[in-house]
This record gives structure tokens, C-alpha cells and sequence, in this order.
């Protein structure tokens, strides 16, 4: 896993997931922490080259990885082997990469979709990138695996680790790739950076309200890759002639954050979103954010009850008309708004401040 942002997702875990079933029969899972080949960044699926990172973004990124890694892998000492691959990477001379070059031809890189379309198109692509797939094929070699885990967007660098381990006198590796999650958008993959993503740091109210919103369509996929529900059951849950909709979703939700906390925040992450959105009464947990009586921008009040990241992005949901201050919405950012005791913010539909003078 490259930590190439701070947190992991439940695209992550689909692979995880399977991870940890090995582990469960009994074999011991080698989680690969890319602190240097985050260094590159996988130009898989980009259609542009990735901004490199600094190795304090790396270092800071990879240090959550653990406990997140730990919400499904078994982290016992005989079940899991935690690895930067650093350790080999960065010992690499220049004439160990130039022979690991020769073991790829221009024409095999190009076969890469990824690559294929930005070179037909006249887009560039750096020489780095190139080195990407060798590099994380090296990791099959550094650790002589013989089975390799991946989503199928990597089947490519997985079968790169195939050749290099044949060259290095090893027996190849087994690759079981895994199907895509898609995110909540239904369209592109579960991303961060596209903010179609639940976090597997999110509240159980983030987390269940974020599985609500999921297009029906996306319950099959769901399902499967996140759950241990039979297939046949599966395909009752997701027929609308057989189980409701909004019943099915239910039920996903509270399966996903029971994952990752337990029954009774599932379950009372249920009972606020049916109190919220079916109700439309506001949640009793809401947090209390001290401020004073002065009068303060729009955008500027999001930020300081923590309800978005930036101001850039405060002036955004006001502009979507994602905003409102006691149920009543605000049109513009730079609209100056006297705080209040008990006033209520909301970004969004789960995201909510209660204003405390002080």
C-alpha cells in the first residue's frame, strides 16, 4: 500500500478483506508499506503524471496506516510481517535499475492502458513512471512471495513481479486480483481525491449515512466486496421485488460500521439518520462550538466550527446551497452572520455545529 494520503478508504479494504481470509487459513500476510515507490506515485489509471511526494508527507501518511490496516488484517506477530520496501529499494546502484530496466521493453510499457492512452493522445509521460512497475514487481522479489493480492487495476504491475521473480531463479508468483469498488459518485472508483469515498476513520454516522446515498444499483457490488453475505442471499437483498430498497441499505450500512466499531454504534447510527432524514429532526449529538458574539463571513464560520477543511471549500457548499444556518440556507460566503447561543450550522446533509457564546 502506497501511503499517498493519510487514510485509507473502504476501496482499501476489498483487498484487505481477502488478506485477511488467508490469514485466517492459517498463512502469514505480508502488508507492504510503498514508503519509496510513494516516492513515484502509481500512474495507474492517471491520466497525468502524480505529483511526487516528500518523505515527511510519506512518513506522516504511512504512521496511520497501521492502526487502519489493523481495523481488518489479524496484527498478531505469526500472522502479519510488515515491510517498507525502503529496506531494498533504496539500496538499489544505478547499475541494479538499469539492469532492472532491461527486463521490460518500451513496447510492453505502452501495452498498459494507462500509458497507451496519454501517449495516442501526445500527453506526456515522465521516465519515472516507467520505473513504477519494476519497482513494485522488485517488491515480489525482495520478499519471495508466492502469491501476490491486488485490485484488478493491478493486474499489470502484479504480472510485472511474475517476470522479475522468473529472472531472479524464483517460482512465480500466484496473482488474485480483486473486483474494483466503486465509489459513491456510481461512476469513477473509490477515491479520496475524487471525495467519493467512506473513510474507514469516518463517525458511524458518517459511515452509515455515506452507505444511504449509495445509487441502488451499487448494493450488488457493495455487498460482495465488503460483506461475508452468501451470494444467493445477496442476489434477495438486492431484487427491489423481494426486499426493499431502503431496507437493504439498512442493513449494508449497519453491517459496514459494526466492521469497524461494533453493534451498538450501528445501531444508533441507524436510529439518528431515520431521526434526521426521515424525521428531519436535528441529532442530539451534535457538537458544541464555542465562538464569539462577533459577526463573522459565511465561509468563515464553517471553518471555525470545523465543518470543512478550507475556506475555498466553505465558499464551495455555499455556493451549491449546501448551507444552512437554523434551517435557513445561505446564499452567499462573504454574508456576514451574528453568531447566537444555540444557533445550529449544517453543511450537507450530516454534518452539523450547535453555537456556543463565549
Amino acid at each position: 500500500m502506497d501511503p499517498t494520503a493519510p487514510d485509507i478508504h473502504l476501496g482499501h479494504t476489498v483487498v484487505l478483506r481477502k488478506l485477511r481470509q488467508f490469514q485466517d487459513l492459517g498463512h502469514k500476510a505480508v502488508l507492504i508499506i510503498g514508503d519509496y515507490t510513494a516516492r513515484i506515485g502509481d500512474p495507474t489509471g492517471q491520466n497525468t503524471t502524480r505529483p511526487m511526494l516528500s518523505p515527511e508527507q510519506i512518513k506522516n501518511n504511512a504512521e496511520t496506516y497501521f492502526q487502519q490496516a489493523g481495523k481488518i488484517l489479524d496484527m498478531s506477530p505469526d500472522k502479519v510481517e510488515v515491510r517498507f520496501n525502503s529496506e531494498w529499494l533504496a539500496d538499489l546502484k544505478l547499475a541494479d535499475i538499469i539492469k532492472l530496466t532491461a527486463s521490460m521493453t518500451v513496447a510492453r510499457m505502452l501495452e498498459r492502458d494507462t500509458f497507451e492512452i496519454r501517449y495516442k493522445k501526445g500527453d506526456p509521460i515522465g521516465i519515472h513512471e516507467f520505473l513504477y512497475p519494476l519497482m513494485q514487481g522488485y517488491d515480489s522479489v525482495a520478499i519471495q512471495s508466492d502469491v501476490e493480492l491486488g485490485g484488478t487495476d493491478q493486474t499489470f504491475n502484479n504480472l510485472v513481479g511474475r517476470d522479475l521473480q522468473r529472472i531472479a531463479g524464483q517460482s512465480a508468483q500466484i496473482v488474485i486480483t480483486m473486483p474494483i469498488l466503486v465509489g459513491l459518485d456510481g461512476v469513477q472508483k473509490m477515491s479520496k481525491s475524487k471525495g467519493n469515498y467512506i473513510g474507514v476513520t469516518d463517525s458511524p454516522a458518517d459511515m452509515f449515512g455515506k452507505t444511504m446515498s449509495i445509487p441502488d444499483n451499487l448494493m450488488e457490488n457493495y455487498f460482495t466486496l465488503l460483506t461475508d453475505v452468501p451470494a444467493d442471499k445477496i442476489k434477495e437483498l438486492t431484487d427491489p421485488g423481494k426486499t426493499h430498497p431502503k431496507q437493504a441499505k439498512v442493513m449494508l450500512g449497519k453491517m459496514i460500521v459494526e466492521q469497524f466499531y461494533d453493534k451498538q454504534a450501528a445501531e444508533e447510527a441507524a436510529t439518528g439518520f431515520e431521526k434526521v432524514f426521515a424525521q428531519n429532526q436535528l441529532p442530539d449529538d451534535m457538537p458544541e462550538v464555542t465562538i464569539g458574539a462577533e459577526p463573522v463571513m459565511a465561509s468563515k464560520l464553517l471553518l471555525h466550527c470545523k465543518l470543512v477543511d478550507s475556506g475555498g471549500e466553505g465558499k464551495r457548499m455555499i455556493q451549491q446551497g449546501g448551507v444552512k444556518v437554523n434551517e435557513a440556507k445561505v446564499a452567499d460566503p462573504s454574508e456576514l452572520i451574528t453568531p447566537a447561543n444555540g444557533m445550529i450550522v449544517q453543511v450537507g446533509k450530516r454534518k452539523f455545529a450547535k453555537l456556543v457564546i463565549g
